[in-house]
Order: C-alpha cells, then structure tokens, then sequence
C-alpha cells in the first residue's frame, strides 16, 4: 500500500490565526471551517492545516517544515514581518543556507536554499 500526504495538520489555540499566518506566507486563503479547524490550500504545496487543543506547545516539534524562499534573508524578513521569529542566524553549510524561525504558537520551521 502507497498512502499520499493528504495535509500537514499543526495543533494550536488560534486556528484562524495560524491560518491567516501561514497563508501569508505561502500563499492560498485561510479557510476557517470552524471555530475549532482552518487551513489553507497554498499552490504548489500540501494543504496546511491548524486544529485548536487545550493544552499549550511544552516541547520542541517532531517535525518542522523546511521552505524554499530562494534568498534566505529576504524571505526571513518577510516572515519576521508577519510575526514568525527568528531563531539564531542564517547558517551555511555544504549543503547550503538555511534559517530556524518560529511561528506566531512557536512552531518551527527553515527556510533554505542550495
């Protein structure tokens, strides 16, 4: 059996928001389809999705997105911008460049290139 990734679901408290968010930055609408569930269907990705929990982020994710922004600091800034942060510099390797942010509920993800 061959499963397909169907969406990328992130808990947090304010699904519209979150939505909203990550919209911004990588395009598509924020859909909220209840007070509790939003996502967003950005073109060229997996849809992204935020369901609310009670319980707050205790611990660092399991998992993280890395994006393609193509130059790593301007697409840094724009997040920054809408209210990811950054955590530590740019850092380069043999591999390339990248960059650990954090939503706006502390969700990591990169931006890289190379």
């Amino acid at each position: 059996m061959r499963a397909v990734v169907s969406e990328i679901v992130f808990d947090c408290a304010d699904p519209a928001a979150l939505a909203r968010f990550w919209a911004a930055l990588l395009g598509g609408e924020p859909v909220d389809r209840s007070p509790d569930w939003s996502y967003v269907d950005p073109p060229d990705f997996v849809r992204v999705a935020f369901q609310r929990v009670p319980e707050g982020k205790a611990v660092k994710n399991r998992l993280h997105l890395d994006l393609e922004g193509g130059d790593v600091a301007a697409a840094t800034e724009a997040a920054v911008a809408l209210g990811a942060v950054r955590l530590g510099g740019v850092v380069a390797d043999e591999h390339g460049h990248f960059q650990v942010l954090r939503d706006p509920e502390g969700n990591e993800f990169c931006f890289v290139s190379g």
